[in-house]
């Protein structure tokens, strides 16, 4: 079984950073296999709806020049997804934004490849608008007919400065209640 994480902060080591590795932890206690992917230092571009991928069906974006069939074929080969996004303006990132964009469309135009797997988001946030974050990203499991997992509370950590979501115990206790259930899904759907 194989969880992939990917963070979209431009911070490389900022909060979502710690909060994904909080999961991480609790994945692999329960012998999940996680791979990290950060995506916030890239320069991903959106969506062109030109349709190609839909054409080719060949699993492939048509636009080769930043990483992103890469990280499609790492969700394809995935069990479990987990999506992490600082709160920018009451919304995620632009390169979180994109990865959803371009994978959802690829995916969906290839026979809905993301089907029935697991999927989680999470957000850090200074103050307000992470629950917006947080639904637009479960949007996008939602509408690849994932199966959407849950913690205790909204998978939210606070904190502004880098690192101040260490401080967050309940963010941190939600985080790893998150990582529980989503080794627990996991187990069961396998």
């Amino acid at each position: 079984m194989k969880a992939i994480l990917f963070n979209g902060s431009s911070r490389k080591e900022g909060n979502t950073y710690h909060s994904l590795n909080i999961i991480m932890e609790e994945l692999k206690k329960e012998s999940i296999e996680c791979e990290y992917v950060w995506i916030g230092g890239e320069n991903l571009q959106g969506c062109k709806a030109c349709g190609k991928c839909k054409e080719n069906k060949d699993t492939k974006c048509v636009f080769s020049n930043d990483n992103m069939n890469d990280y499609i074929q790492k969700m394809i080969s995935a069990d479990c997804i987990v999506l992490g996004s600082p709160t920018y303006f009451a919304d995620m990132t632009s390169n979180m934004k994109s990865l959803i964009e371009r994978a959802g469309y690829v995916c969906r135009a290839n026979g809905n490849l993301l089907r029935r797997k697991i999927g989680a988001s999470i957000v850090s946030v200074r103050r307000g608008g992470g629950n917006h974050v947080f639904s637009s990203m479960n949007y996008f499991f939602l509408i690849a007919e994932m199966i959407v997992v849950g913690s205790s509370y909204w998978n939210l950590g606070i904190g502004g400065a880098i690192g101040d979501i260490l401080n967050d115990e309940e963010g941190i206790r939600t985080f790893r209640t998150l990582g529980e259930n989503l080794a627990w899904s996991l187990k069961k759907l396998k």
